[in-house]
């Protein structure tokens, strides 16, 4: 969900939008497109020329063929995007409750080891 509220910068926050509403656009408008050429084509296989028939079937594969080609394009850039903004922006947050359970040397070396970062090293 963080990477939906803030996924880098802004051209990326509209593309995603800008995919997700093509999307739920096309993908009704391709279904009933591809169904009314093809119902189209049996039409005209039984009543009239098989060449509008094989012109039809050959509109609905085309025509399903960009559809998912767009799709899988669209996906991949965005999962492209997602994974790049994880390798980036990793946020790892370490709690260490201080309970009465913990014997005194357990705590001391805790404390030890939180001395002994490298520079690179951030606390988050």
């Amino acid at each position: 969900l963080q990477w939906l509220r803030n996924p880098g910068p802004q051209h990326e926050k509209r593309t995603l939008f800008g995919d997700m509403v093509c999307f739920l656009f096309i993908t009704p408008l391709a279904t009933i497109s591809g169904w009314l050429c093809l119902r189209g084509a049996v039409d005209h296989l039984h009543f009239s020329s098989r060449l509008e028939a094989v012109g039809l079937i050959a509109l609905t594969v085309a025509l399903f063929t960009i559809y998912l080609f767009w799709t899988l394009v669209s996906f991949r850039y965005h999962c492209r995007l997602y994974n790049e903004w994880r390798r980036t922006n990793q946020r790892v947050i370490l709690l260490i409750p201080k309970s009465a359970n913990v014997p005194s040397n357990q705590q001391s070396l805790l404390g030890l080891q939180s001395l002994k970062r490298s520079s690179k090293e951030t606390i988050v």
